[in-house]
């Protein structure tokens, strides 16, 4: 599996495993089942419920806690709320620490609430920081009130919205790029289908959505591609087993729309920062 590197010297794998909409009942089985499949990035969050089947699907594999990269997002606003949120994650996950915390989304008090995270990152909880559905201006807010730079912004990524004006910045701040929805959800059946993506699936003998994913991952651009189809979930981590050339991945960015699939959050919109 291929790795990016924080700012802060911080590993993660490219590819990882998300639980998003995950019926938590079934969250342990489906990541035994990941993590069986090669999968040691696991994506979850405080709204989302799946971190105790997380934790138990990692406590109950043969591997030690450390060859795994967990990363949790706050459900929370503010200091006191944020600490004691995370405290709650690390006993859901039944460990003694997160790879990687991030603000699920920008509040009235991000800043205390990012605080909050880089007090948890000194006290050794948290192995990285960082942020979601943050937009450039948010950011720059951020970087001109912390002492810790965040390492990632996790933001709907995908053939349809290339977040062509975040990429860049994230580049030019040494922030990580992750995507959510690399599949584009209820698009992905129109993106698969283009004769662009399936031409390319034939050239190189794999889905139509490993291209995809393989479009975002060899950009450096993390991704959490999620399903309970174990075929499905199998074929998406193979998808690093092969690479496109330059000229192909630039050949998919006219299919760049600029907007996002859920008009979610709407500060996230490219005319809006």
């Amino acid at each position: 599996m291929e790795h990016v590197t924080f700012n802060n010297g911080v590993t993660m794998p490219v590819l990882g495993y998300g639980t998003f909409q995950t019926p938590p009942k079934i969250t342990e089985k489906n990541v035994t089942q990941a993590i069986e499949l090669g999968y040691r990035s696991i994506d979850t969050a405080q709204v989302y419920g799946t971190e105790p089947g997380v934790g138990a699907a990692i406590a109950n594999s043969s591997l030690s806690r450390d060859k795994f990269f967990i990363t949790t997002k706050t459900q929370t606003d503010g200091y006191a709320a944020t600490a004691k949120g995370l405290d709650e994650s690390l006993q859901h996950l039944g460990s003694d620490y997160v790879d990687l915390a991030i603000i699920h989304w920008p509040t009235a008090n991000s800043l205390d609430t990012y605080r909050a995270l880089e007090d948890a990152y000194r006290d050794g909880k948290v192995r990285a920081i960082g942020l979601s559905n943050f937009n450039g201006a948010q950011i720059d807010q951020v970087l001109a009130n912390a002492h810790t730079t965040p390492v990632i912004d996790q933001i709907e990524t995908h053939l349809f919205w290339q977040q062509a004006k975040m990429h860049p910045y994230l580049l030019q701040h040494d922030i990580v790029h992750e995507s959510w929805a690399p599949l584009g959800e209820n698009f992905g059946r129109e993106m698969m289908a283009l004769p662009a993506v399936t031409e390319l699936g034939q050239k190189y003998h794999v889905s139509a959505a490993q291209i995809l994913l393989r479009w975002l991952t060899q950009q450096g651009i993390v991704t959490i591609p999620k399903s309970t189809n174990t075929d499905h979930v199998a074929a998406n981590f193979a998808s690093t087993n092969f690479k496109l050339t330059a000229t192909e991945i630039d050949s998919l960015r006219q299919f760049d729309r600029h907007h996002s699939i859920k008009d979610w959050p709407q500060s996230m919109r490219e005319a809006n920062y």
